[in-house]
Parts: structure tokens; sequence; C-alpha cells
């Protein structure tokens, strides 16, 4: 492939569209979690949390909620998990988090759901 080809080609991001079943107590949920809400119109907000984004659209499908997953990599997943406890989410949106867990991937992990029932995979490489 040329060089002037990849420079064409380059890809400068790619996001997940996240559904939402109740599009503003999942923007509050993202919020209270630390994301950071960019952008909002024709019923997709945009969020993000350092380097990393997605997209929460006002959709919901429950089916396709219940299996659709997330998977956030970060340095410490302790951490995470400290502030997903100390945050007081589970109990004001009435979401699941589990124990941090070493997994044969060899990674540290730990799930939560969001209000809409999307799983986040919250993991570290070790």
């Amino acid at each position: 492939m040329s060089t002037a080809l990849q420079k064409d080609l380059q890809v400068t991001e790619i996001k997940a569209f996240v559904p939402a079943k109740d599009f503003a107590l999942s923007k509050q949920f993202y919020a209270d979690l630390g994301f950071t809400q960019a952008s909002e119109g024709g019923g997709v907000a945009y969020f993000y949390y350092g380097n990393s984004s997605f997209l929460l659209q006002e959709f919901y499908e429950p089916r396709h909620c219940e299996n659709f997953m997330m998977h956030l990599l970060v340095n410490d997943a302790a951490a995470w998990h400290r502030h997903v406890v100390n945050s007081g989410i589970t109990a004001k949106y009435d979401v699941q988090v589990s124990e941090v867990t070493e997994q044969p991937w060899k990674m540290l992990d730990f799930v939560l759901t969001d209000p809409s029932g999307v799983l986040w995979r919250i993991g570290q490489n070790i």
C-alpha cells in the first residue's frame, strides 16, 4: 500500500453507540461515573473519559441491551472498582457491580451494569 493511500485511509477514532432505555437517567449515570458529556443532539450524546469515548443513543431494544458489552481498559482495576463502589451509583441507579477477579485471559477485571442493562467490563492487563 502506498504511503499516500495509507494517509488517506488513516483512522482517527472508533466509538460504539451505547443504547439507553431512559436517556436522561443514563446521561446522569455516566456523568456520575466520571465521564464528561461533550455534546448532544438528535438523540445522541458524546461522552469521554481521557482518550476513551462512546456515543450514548436514545434507543432501547431489550435484547440488544442484554447482549451489549463495553470493555474499558484501565491502568488500575482495583482503583476503578473502589471509585465505582464509593461513588454510590450502584444504590442510586440500582445497578450491579462484581468483585475484581483475575481472569484466565491475563486481566484483572470487574463488571458493572448500567441502568439499561449494558454490561461494562472494566479491566487491566496483568
